[in-house]
């Protein structure tokens, strides 16, 4: 796509032409409030260019009167005064008038542009958001957001009612002084255009690196307060502080580089602008001496020279905002551009009803080329079946369950529920039949009933008691001051990591799921702990195809089917004793395990005869 340009200087590149793309829909959606503003930055020009004239008309008249101090009152002109003052007024009010009716339109840009921009990261698969620091992150999206509705003002006010004054003023030129002072005033646009235009190009890379130091100060910083608690654990607050700064260092000099970017800028534009004025006015100056003029029009024409030198001046100011926009927009658009990997297809089917079966066949899946998490799987879940899911760290039990809730794509093989692969399914029906219990529960800074209701947010209040109940959340809101509507605090950070399981258990069953998948959901609890959650699990897995990833095999004993996963492959399958009677890999796990569970209940008695001692 061609830009528009002022010689060899392209003014917009293809990602600014993208971003003004993005505002059509609200020029279009708010017609009406674009005609009546447009109207009134025409009946403001015509203002602006009536008041040199009447200020010049107003001079003449005194010039010509030659009335002395006693009969000056009698001789002022009341209504070309009145006029004056009048159409000042005017254009001030019709000014505020239109900022005041084309707030609704940046408002409302900003909502949309918000909602789109959330939408679109909601969107986005896991990979996007592992990879991604939430700081900068959120930085560049308020960043891009205030940019895209800031270009609205500038291109539709800014940018046209510069051109619109100029354009007014050189025709005055022409119809009252003559072409000289229009090709002076020409002459001066042009050439301040091109140093504004070149000497911008040379700040941009400056204001990026700005911004960038800018983003990353602020993710730091953000990252720190995330983590307040390992900091604190470790004491690490100087340290944090010390990076900060840093950052903040890097960003410092870039604005200082970008402050002396701009006053060679701004110097540069004030010479054009003084020695175009300069020559304008000596030149009429030399006209008044040779009768060619009347005080009156002296006035006029400086008036006038103003108003080309004074949007001349906004233009310089209006490219940089429009240069500094865009810049600020790149990494919102990085954003947008950004595709999701895993999609539903056009018209994908939903999910047949039906609790199963789920199928692996044969699947491959690595996270990179070189380093293969699965290997050729393959096993079922029948419907109404327990399966459970065991073996070392790093086998890859964890990233099963990611594959069946298709955070990601395997690379060969097929995971198929139902009888369909899901790769063809509506991702939205596949993941609504599916619940989820995963190993580290996280809850917002909200009410407990607000966490648990977000498993389904239209459940009512007996819906909500009825699955904390299942959950045996009971005792915890009974014992609670304000029950159901304490707040859990960020991350659920006032609750223990057993009433954090137990509000997911409860959640994931208010969503009333086909499957059920829990992800290592005991792995970090003590076994006491780890007992009650078990039963609740196994309570609320009555009747659901359920599927069990764990570390402790104490926790599956009672599975249709355990698999056990080892360095990406199932290498055994059966029921806790079929697996004892292989010796195998089960085996050793269950003995090694065995003797750490013999240890900590010889731990926790000694604990308890010694407390009772004392």
């Amino acid at each position: 796509m061609a830009s528009w340009s002022i010689g060899s200087f392209s003014m917009l590149a293809p990602r600014d032409w993208q971003a003004l793309k993005m505002l059509l829909p609200f020029v279009f959606e708010f017609k009406y409030r674009f005609a009546f503003c447009l109207l009134c930055l025409v009946l403001i020009q015509i203002a602006n260019l009536a008041n040199p004239y009447l200020l010049g008309a107003l001079v003449d008249h005194f010039a010509v009167s030659g009335a002395s101090d006693i009969a000056v009152i009698a001789t002022i002109p009341v209504t070309l005064l009145l006029i004056y003052v009048f159409t000042r007024f005017a254009g001030l009010a019709l000014s505020e008038i239109q900022n005041a009716v084309f707030g609704t339109v940046t408002v409302r840009g900003t909502r949309r542009l918000s909602l789109v921009l959330l939408t679109h990261l909601h969107g986005l698969d896991l990979e996007y958001h592992l990879s991604r620091k939430t700081g900068g992150l959120s930085r560049d999206m308020d960043r891009g957001i205030g940019a895209l509705t800031g270009l609205i003002r500038l291109f539709t006010f800014s940018l046209f009612g510069m051109f619109m004054s100029i354009a007014g003023v050189v025709g005055v030129f022409i119809a009252f002084f003559g072409w000289s002072y229009a090709a002076i005033s020409v002459v001066c646009a042009v050439i301040y255009a091109i140093y504004t235009v070149k000497v911008t190009a040379w700040r941009t890379p400056i204001i990026r690196r700005s911004n960038e130091a800018h983003s990353r100060a602020h993710t730091r910083a953000i990252d720190s307060l995330i983590n307040h608690e390992n900091v604190k654990y470790f004491g690490n607050e100087r340290a944090e502080t010390s990076l900060y700064d840093q950052q903040l260092t890097i960003w410092e000099r870039a604005r200082a580089r970008n402050r002396y970017s701009l006053a060679a800028l701004n110097i540069g534009q004030a010479f054009v602008v003084q020695f175009g004025l300069l020559f304008m006015l000596g030149l009429a100056c030399y006209g008044v001496v040779q009768g060619e003029y009347t005080p009156g029009q002296l006035v006029m024409l400086n008036g006038y020279a103003l108003q080309v030198f004074g949007p001349l001046g906004a233009l310089g100011s209006i490219y940089r905002q429009l240069k500094q926009a865009f810049t600020d927009v790149e990494a919102m658009l990085d954003i947008l551009d950004t595709q999701p990997s895993v999609s539903s297809h056009e018209n994908a089917p939903l999910l047949p009803e039906g609790d199963g079966p789920i199928e692996f066949r044969n699947v491959h899946f690595f996270y990179k080329p070189d380093r293969p998490i699965l290997k050729g799987v393959s096993f079922t879940v029948n419907p109404g079946e327990k399966v459970a899911l065991v073996g070392p760290s790093g086998g890859g039990k964890s990233t099963i369950a990611r594959l069946l809730f298709r955070f990601y794509d395997i690379h060969a093989g097929s995971i198929s529920v139902n009888g369909i692969d899901i790769r063809e399914l509506n991702l939205d029906s596949l993941r609504a039949r599916i619940g989820v219990v995963p190993q580290d529960t996280t809850l917002f800074n909200d009410t407990l009933a607000q966490n648990i209701q977000y498993g389904l947010l239209s459940a009512t209040q007996d819906d909500l008691r009825a699955a904390a109940h299942m959950a045996h959340l009971d005792s915890l809101i009974d014992m609670l001051p304000d029950g159901m509507e304490t707040v859990v605090g960020e991350r659920g950070l006032k609750l223990s990591g057993g009433e954090k399981q137990r509000v997911a258990i409860a959640r994931t069953m208010l969503k009333r799921p086909t499957f059920l998948v829990f992800d290592e959901a005991t792995s970090s609890l003590d076994s006491a702990t780890e007992a009650s959650i078990m039963h609740a699990i196994t309570e609320v897995s009555e009747g659901h195809t359920t599927l069990m990833i764990a570390h402790r095999l104490s926790t599956v004993i009672d599975a249709d089917r355990i698999l056990v996963l080892a360095q990406g492959e199932i290498c055994e399958s059966g029921s806790h004793d079929e697996l004892l009677a292989q010796h195998g890999h089960y085996e050793q796990l269950w003995k090694l395990q065995h003797r750490e569970i013999d240890h900590e209940t010889f731990q926790r008695e000694a604990n308890r005869r010694f407390s009772h001692a004392q």
